[in-house]
């Protein structure tokens, strides 16, 4: 299972069985009932060698395929060998997601991608390590020497959770799916346009013709997660977003959820599929441990949920805030060690956090007034006297990364310039409540900000920084879906942003032109630059990692310069708390995702522990307090280098 979650990391980002050339499939199938019965399917299958079918792997290099050839290594970073099935891993989250689709309108928040990295899979994922290109849904690939066409053999064995095959008309079908303008998703458009329709070669080889040349073109095809076409080929876009809301495609990963399993608002439960395919691959044997993943709704209330996790009701907690990191995280079971308190050191980038402002619309459609607000926000003092100096500085869209430029102004507190700006904007004198007008207009300065009332502490200091300057910022409190609908559709002034990182950036679906003036993507903030738009295509071009680097850097400048957001803070770690019951690998977290998800991919519930914990809290005994940084990634690569 976190052969898919790999490549989710990377890619901060799918007809009834048709007979292909090469024979017939005779099959005997009963797909399991929404109660969770399953029926192992028995299947006679005719396809030559030469067309993907058994005999393939001894001939395939001779095709001119390749594959990862995996050592015993490799497998160090693919789960635990001591990992033990079962039980149930509970989960709170802030938000019940708008949908549970992973494709279309609406389906873009964490918790979408989550479930996409459980439920579904694509033809290829990235190695946990290393970043290389792995098997997942396909066994072998091959790439044309002008880098402008794949193919892809698909492995006979995969099947979705509804027993049926996957073969390569399900590639085309999800293809078509993501090209389909009324699923009301345009970047999907913008990244699956530059490939043309995949062509089903037989059952188990499909191929793609790349409409441009680009590094990320096998990244990101091979990365689509696989939807099932005797599915699809039955639906448009329009009824997928309908009869597809709040149910689930089948999927070929290890898990499923069952609509019974579905409670609207309050919760949502993921079963371990005991019939998934790969269980027994040496990449999946000892992931995907838990027999079931509850997700359990606690809407923008971060002190209830943290309430929720110390009586035991949850079984992990993300600490968020330094304040709670520093003041609260010393309570009994803490101390005695029946929860672990950990800060995680990992690669994950570590995305962008701040105030991004919608361009489009007055205030912040002046550039001035965007430099205005970043001058006033004292970013600093609130680091030193709310987060307890745990955080840097960031000053970039690629905060802390290579891809960072580091020629971009470091913004610092500084009312002088602030009020020289507001002065230029022709903002001079104040009405009779303190707020500044426009000596033409007349108009006050005077805007809207909506947040989760959980975020009021973060917010709040800052609305009264710009207050002090004659700036009203009125903050109006809203749900987390709402906010998101708002910023989708563009109904916002300035949005309280924060935004995990990629790998390997892609910053064409967050700042292409072509997208500013569109809703439903993530260029919200109606960015548009002729130049960036020049550098998107030559990025996309260059195979030079080295070069793609200076690429990003000089994006990262004129972004910087036109100064679409007033950027926050940053940390290279992850707060987590966790009752003292699970085993996990010895680097606890993945190289490049470096959070809770890795719990899903490759943590269990060790039955010696969980018995010691029990018995420990009836006793009131304590057990062994471990070390609170946990720095295997970084040690790791020192001992590498």
């Amino acid at each position: 299972m976190n052969r898919k979650f790999s490549i989710l990391t990377v890619i901060m980002i799918f007809s009834l069985f048709v007979l292909q050339c090469g024979g017939a499939e005779k099959s005997e199938t009963s797909a399991h009932s929404d109660n969770g019965n399953h029926t192992k399917q028995v299947t006679t299958d005719d396809v030559s060698a030469e067309l993907g079918g058994a005999g393939f792997e001894e001939i395939a290099e001779d095709l001119g395929y390749t594959t990862y050839n995996f050592t015993e290594e490799d497998y160090f970073f693919y789960g635990d060998p001591r990992a033990v099935k079962g039980g149930t891993l509970r989960s709170i989250t802030s938000r019940y997601p708008a949908t549970l689709r992973t494709v279309g309108q609406n389906a873009s928040y964490v918790e979408n991608s989550t479930i996409e990295g459980l439920c579904y899979e694509s033809l290829i994922s990235t190695h946990p390590l290393n970043l290389e290109f792995v098997p997942v849904l396909a066994t072998h690939w091959k790439i044309s020497d002008d880098k402008m066409k794949f193919w892809f053999r698909i492995d006979p064995r995969a099947r979705f959770s509804d027993g049926m095959p996957v073969t390569s008309d399900d590639v085309v079908a999800t293809w078509d799916l993501l090209m389909d303008e009324t699923i009301l998703e345009p970047s999907s458009q913008l990244v699956y346009g530059k490939f043309s329709r995949p062509v089903p070669e037989s059952k188990y080889i499909v191929s793609v013709e790349c409409e441009e040349l680009s590094w990320r073109n096998l990244l990101y095809f091979g990365g689509m997660s696989i939807l099932p076409a005797h599915i699809l080929n039955d639906l448009d876009g329009t009824a997928y977003l309908e009869e597809y809301q709040w149910k689930m495609l089948p999927g070929s990963g290890p898990y499923i959820i069952y609509t019974k399993d579905i409670v609207n608002q309050e919760s949502f439960t993921l079963t371990r599929r005991t019939d998934y395919w790969g269980a027994d691959d040496p990449t999946s044997k000892y992931t995907s441990n838990f027999d079931k993943i509850k997700f359990i709704v606690v809407k923008d209330n971060t002190s209830l949920e943290f309430e929720k996790f110390k009586n035991h009701e949850q079984d992990f907690y993300t600490v968020s805030k330094a304040r709670v990191w520093v003041e609260e995280c010393d309570f009994e079971a803490i101390e005695k060690g029946w929860i672990q308190k950990h800060r995680l050191f990992s690669e994950r980038p570590a995305g962008t956090s701040g105030y991004a402002f919608n361009m489009r619309k007055w205030p912040f459609d002046d550039r001035r007034l965007r430099y205005v607000f970043a001058y006033l926000y004292n970013r600093e003092k609130m680091n030193k006297e709310m987060y307890y100096s745990e955080y840097s500085m960031m000053n970039s869209l690629y905060s802390g990364s290579v891809y960072e430029n580091p020629n971009n102004e470091k913004i610092k507190y500084n009312p002088r310039k602030a009020v020289k700006l507001l002065k230029e904007a022709g903002y001079t004198t104040r009405n009779e409540e303190g707020v500044l007008v426009h000596e033409e207009t007349g108009k006050a300065l005077s805007f809207d900000i909506s947040i989760a009332k959980g975020l009021a502490y973060m917010v709040t200091p800052v609305q009264e920084m710009l207050k002090e300057y004659g700036i009203e910022m009125k903050i109006k409190f809203v749900d987390g879906n709402s906010n998101w609908k708002n910023m989708m559709q563009r109904n916002f002034t300035v949005f309280m942003q924060s935004f995990n990182g990629l790998v390997f950036p892609n910053p064409e679906t967050s700042l292409s032109s072509t997208l500013a003036d569109l809703d439903n993507n993530n260029n919200f903030v109606g960015f548009k630059n002729d130049r960036v738009d020049e550098l998107l295509g030559i990025y996309d071009r260059e195979f030079d990692q080295a070069k793609r680097v200076e690429i990003i850097r000089e994006i990262d400048g004129i972004y910087s310069d036109i100064h679409p957001a007033a950027w926050g803070i940053a940390r290279n770690y992850q707060r987590m708390l966790w009752w003292d019951k699970f085993g996990h690998p010895e680097y606890v977290v993945s190289r490049y995702g470096g959070d809770y998800r890795s719990i899903f991919a490759n943590w269990w519930i060790d039955p010696e522990k969980e018995a010691r914990l029990k018995k420990a809290m009836k006793n009131g005994d304590s057990l062994p307090v471990t070390e609170v940084d946990i720095k295997f990634w970084p040690e790791y690569l020192r001992n590498v280098e």
